[in-house]
């Protein structure tokens, strides 16, 4: 049996009875644990009156060779999300991002990057940015981590026009076949600034947009279906 220590986010919980909690946190240096609080929302117990989706704090977990669920022993609370409460848009791209976690990375994975890119998503959200560029890095983050970093180079670099094929992972010619959807120049420029590691900067909304669109439609192909957080976040 193993004792870990992290910082963590919490994704969701359920109750598992009146006083105790099921819980699905990110922790910084071992990924995603899954767990069991006993006693977690007993106020005088040690888990700072139990368990809230998309807050931060510092956990301690026994982990069990022979158990998909680590028992946490310890969470003391360090920060709450609130705008991801009281902003419908941030609101959905928060249930976005946690939803595409879960279904991206395994338990007891490390990717200290894709915890990092949620910490600052969320951040930047919380402190009244505008949603698109935290939401486009996060993704971005996710794809690199997870082995699906779309490529982003092609032939014909003067078509005003490309197109994007999930099934070969990247740009590639416009040539109307079924696995391809037509994207314009400007997006694939957006999202060479990320793959060379550019700040932020001052770009359209629509180009963004567009940006975010495109990445959940690969993220979407490579999941295997449209989930009810895809629907909830890209509803028109």
């Amino acid at each position: 049996m193993a004792i870990l220590s992290d910082t963590a986010i919490c994704l969701r919980c359920w109750d598992f009875s009146e006083t105790s909690q099921t819980v699905n946190l990110l922790t910084k240096e071992h990924g995603m644990i899954r767990g069991i609080a006993k006693g977690s929302k007993r106020d005088n117990g040690s888990f700072s009156g139990g368990f809230d989706p998309l807050t931060r704090g510092a956990i301690v977990a026994r982990i069990k060779t022979n158990s998909d669920l680590a028992t946490l022993t310890e969470w003391q609370l360090e920060h709450v999300w609130w705008t991801t409460r009281n902003d419908l848009a941030v609101n959905r791209g928060a249930i976005y991002m946690v939803d595409l976690v879960g279904r991206m990375l395994t338990d007891q994975d490390p990717h200290t990057n894709v915890y990092d890119a949620l910490l600052e998503a969320l951040n930047r959200m919380d402190d009244g940015h505008d949603i698109d560029w935290p939401l486009l890095r996060f993704q971005w983050a996710l794809l690199v981590e997870t082995g699906y970093q779309p490529t982003l180079t092609m032939n014909k670099e003067d078509e005003p026009v490309v197109a994007f094929s999930s099934r070969i992972g990247g740009v590639v010619e416009d040539t109307g076949e079924i696995d391809r959807v037509r994207v314009r120049k400007e997006t694939v420029e957006v999202l060479r600034l990320l793959q060379n590691h550019g700040p932020m900067q001052p770009t359209s909304p629509d180009v963004l947009h567009r940006a975010n669109r495109l990445l959940a439609h690969y993220l979407r192909d490579i999941i295997g279906k449209e989930t009810a957080a895809m629907r909830w976040m890209w509803q028109e």
